[in-house]
């Protein structure tokens, strides 16, 4: 049979097509990071980034993980839970093995519904809402804490110097900012009395308003769950009310960009968050290699680093990218991190998780306080 010229040349573009539409990822392992990129959250993202970026630059400079080249796929969800399932669904469709991320819970906890769907693990390395284990997705992990752990130390905290105080309840009606305030009254018990309690809008500018209410409760102290970029304003607006009372906030506040947006108004802030890793000799090969190759480390730069690390060392035991068995290999094994040991319940949450209290002191974060076990 002759073929004619026309079909001959058709013929070999469909073939150039199909080649071009060949997945050439059969020597390379693809995995993801997610996070807020860019906006008033990026810090936090890019500190995520950087953390992923360097724990998978150390595998492929050992070879990658079964033979095969990690490639690392970056996507911003702009800490919107819309915005996070949609980046959810782009990294399942492009073939990602594993995410790292998110960054905020009302970002994790819907993104997890379309990784436990296509048995994708995801491992969060700062998503602290309780509801994100409980769901009881096989494949859904998390290296940090919970609120239902750190709510509960800092309202031990407050019993401790404030045990009859007035306290005031602020939050930025997120699930992490609303979650973590309620964790924290629920915790107060019989002793300190909540004489206000309310949110505050993400992305708002001025809070003062809020803060002449709040200053007429006359509280000891007022607590914040929210991120730094609110808590930074609401700290220095308080401040130039003349309203005295200390702020008490969580992880989401811990960063160098709520003292820059507070300003001196932060002294004598406190915060809750996990003991100083610059003391831990396993974390000093990390922090070395951060600091040479992108400056000051971030809180949760650690924790990123370490879920990677669960993650391509989960793969490369199990010596395959099936989601359910790198999942279970997760579960059975203790991981070496750059904090320590990292085991798993059957939730997927760390058996460990130690919070403590920070305060602002001369314009820099220092431990001040440990709760007592029980107390």
């Amino acid at each position: 049979m002759t073929i004619s010229r026309p079909l001959t040349i058709l013929a070999l573009l469909l073939g150039l097509l199909a080649a071009s539409c060949t997945p050439k990822a059969s020597n390379e392992i693809k995995i993801g990071a997610a996070g807020p990129m860019t906006g008033d959250q990026s810090k936090m993202g890019t500190d995520l980034r950087h953390g992923v970026e360097l724990a998978v630059d150390e595998w492929n400079a050992r070879g990658g993980v079964l033979g095969k080249k990690i490639v690392l796929q970056v996507e911003d969800d702009q800490h919107d839970p819309k915005q996070a399932v949609a980046v959810a669904n782009k990294f399942v469709n492009s073939g990602v093995v594993g995410v790292i991320g998110h960054w905020n819970s009302s970002a994790s906890i819907p993104a997890s519904g379309v990784y436990n769907q296509a048995k994708v693990v995801m491992i969060t390395p700062a998503s602290t809402n309780p509801q994100l284990t409980e769901q009881g997705f096989p494949t859904i992990f998390r290296v940090c804490g919970r609120d239902d752990q750190q709510g509960p130390v800092a309202a031990q905290f407050v019993r401790a110097r404030y045990p009859t105080g007035a306290v005031a309840v602020l939050h930025d009606k997120t699930t992490y900012g609303q979650g973590l305030a309620e964790q924290f009254a629920k915790a107060l018990g019989e002793g300190p009395r909540v004489v206000f309690s309310s949110g505050v809008t993400q992305g708002d500018k001025d809070f003062r308003a809020v803060l002449t209410t709040v200053k007429s409760a006359k509280p000891d102290v007022i607590y914040f769950g929210g991120i730094y970029p609110e808590a930074g304003l609401l700290v220095r607006q308080a401040r130039e009310l003349n309203l005295p009372a200390p702020f008490i906030v969580g992880d989401g506040t811990y960063d160098q960009k709520f003292l820059e947006i507070a300003g001196p108004a932060a002294e004598g802030t406190f915060l809750t968050f996990g003991p100083d890793a610059s003391h831990l000799p396993q974390a000093q090969a990390f922090l070395a290699a951060y600091s040479q190759r992108f400056g000051p480390h971030g809180p949760y730069s650690i924790y990123a680093y370490d879920a990677a690390n669960v993650l391509l060392s989960a793969i490369a035991a199990a010596g395959t990218t099936d989601g359910a068995k790198v999942a279970e290999t997760i579960r059975g094994r203790t991981h070496q991190g750059a904090q320590g040991e990292i085991r798993f319940d059957t939730k997927g949450d760390v058996l460990n998780a130690p919070y403590i209290v920070w305060i602002v002191e001369n314009g820099v974060f220092e431990q001040h306080w440990t709760p007592v076990e029980g107390g």
